[in-house]
């Protein structure tokens, strides 16, 4: 179950009967990013080299009626720890290309147990400019949409159908 920490962050938890391995494989891919949202936000990867590095940058197509419909998303990766912790911090270039990030950060903790993984996924706009809290609703979904997005992560990495 979804639950807001302080009003700048959400966190939801599930087991998934996979290997922290086989969850970090999958959120490392960018390729298989839009087999874990619960909406039909994330389109497909335009970068799809595997995510190594802090630092590194990935592109994703995107689509949502309230943002204008089809934009592409910029993800700086914030924290890689093989197996553990993958967070990235969503944004867009400048006018002159630079990258620049929003203030928001998705980020999935790993924690091995005997039935599998407890996976941990927090969504933080706490670093976020109040001007561009004025213009979009933070969270821009509702608090269940984190355990729609562990479920759909769990059927990505385990292969089973929803239920």
């Amino acid at each position: 179950m979804t639950t807001a920490t302080d009003g700048q962050q959400l966190v939801g938890r599930r087991t998934i009967g996979a290997t922290p391995a086989a969850i970090f494989a999958l959120r490392s891919d960018p390729r298989r990013h839009h087999e874990t949202t619960p909406a039909d936000w994330v389109r497909d990867a335009i970068s799809t080299e595997p995510i190594t590095s802090v630092g590194q940058v990935f592109a994703m197509n995107m689509f949502n009626v309230g943002a204008g419909g089809d934009y592409v998303m910029h993800n700086r990766v914030a924290i890689l720890d093989q197996d553990r912790t993958i967070a990235w911090d969503p944004g867009q270039p400048d006018e002159q290309g630079n990258e620049r990030v929003g203030g928001w950060r998705w980020r999935y903790d790993l924690e091995p147990n005997g039935s599998g993984t407890d996976v941990t996924l927090t969504y933080d706009w706490s670093a976020t400019p109040q001007s561009l809290k004025d213009v979009i609703n933070f969270p821009p979904f509702p608090p269940d949409f984190l355990d729609q997005s562990l479920a759909a992560l769990d059927r990505a990495v385990t292969g089973q159908a929803a239920s």
